[in-house]
């Protein structure tokens, strides 16, 4: 790649940092792409709660924006991972893994966040398709079919509260010592939701298809869905690297206009917020790129 420098650095080329660049690249600014292509649904079948492109496949959605994308000529891609950012008198540089060096005025991270998946055999492979995170997502789905949910204490009571709305044939799945209280058990026994103290071995499924979770007692219960938020960290360090600030659920801080706390530095997408889905992460990267480009009007003129 010949041209070395752009007003933008998009770290992050799914869907929240392509609408970004549809909207800078549609203001005619200079954006450089970097991708290494690895969203973190990639193994998910369908992409859903997303109008017009409800139950399609999430690379043909990815694979559509790109399309679109690279139409506008100011536009470029680089398929490889940034792993260094520095900040320069004028703006960024950014270093890739294989050692090329770009530079920018502005720089987005559109980065997601990586899932820490539980040591439970199984559990990685029914991922994104049987072991779900969002009902919005994926519930209507596998709506009154036998569902799990793997939490504890105050998030388990919550999550099966709202799981409720999808199916009635719940149960709740602690993997060790119950931490709900005593009104809060009652609760659920009373809306008829099973609670299950056993830790879990495994999963017994078919080709990342739930069919019976396993308990380390040998005791077996047949679920078609599992709901689950395992622990995530950011997918890129860069921007903590860089002076970012981090909330305490992991997350980078972005004020409304989707800008860190460092000059000229934006986020956008699941690396900034717990609603994590597509229709979310390409609204807030649309809007992350119209304020980038009115930053850069408000500098030159």
């Amino acid at each position: 790649m010949e041209q070395k420098h752009f007003e933008v650095i998009i770290i992050g080329g799914s869907y929240s940092g392509l609408s970004a660049t549809m909207s800078l690249g549609r203001s005619l600014r200079q954006v450089l792409v970097i991708d290494s292509g690895l969203p973190c649904n990639r193994q998910t079948p369908h992409s859903h709660n997303f109008i017009t492109q409800d139950g399609e496949k999430p690379a043909v959605i990815s694979a559509k924006a790109k399309l679109q994308v690279d139409i506008y000529k100011t536009v470029q891609f680089y398929n490889g991972l940034a792993v260094k950012a520095l900040k320069t008198e004028n703006g960024f540089e950014i270093t890739t893994e294989s050692g090329a060096v770009f530079t920018s005025r502005k720089v987005l991270f559109a980065t997601g966040v990586k899932d820490l998946l539980p040591e439970i055999e199984g559990f990685a492979a029914c991922w994104g398709i049987s072991v779900l995170h969002c009902p919005y997502c994926h519930g209507y789905e596998v709506k009154n079919e036998k569902t799990a949910i793997i939490a504890n204490g105050e998030m388990g009571f919550e999550y099966a509260k709202l799981i409720s709305n999808w199916t009635k044939d719940l149960r709740l799945c602690t993997n060790g010592k119950l931490e709900l209280t005593s009104e809060q058990t009652e609760i659920l026994k009373k809306n008829g939701i099973q609670i299950f103290e056993q830790e879990i071995d495994s999963f017994e499924h078919n080709a990342g298809y739930i069919k019976n979770i396993i308990f380390k007692n040998g005791e077996k219960v047949e679920v078609k869905a599992i709901y689950a938020k395992p622990p995530f960290e950011q997918h890129c360090p860069i921007p903590e690297v860089l002076g970012c600030d981090i909330s305490e659920q992991g997350l980078l801080k972005v004020d409304a206009m989707q800008k860190t706390n460092i000059k000229s530095v934006f986020a956008s997408g699941d690396c900034t917020t717990q609603m994590r889905s597509v229709a979310i992460a390409v609204s807030t990267g649309s809007f992350a790129g119209a304020v980038i480009n009115k930053e850069l009007i408000e500098e030159d003129f």
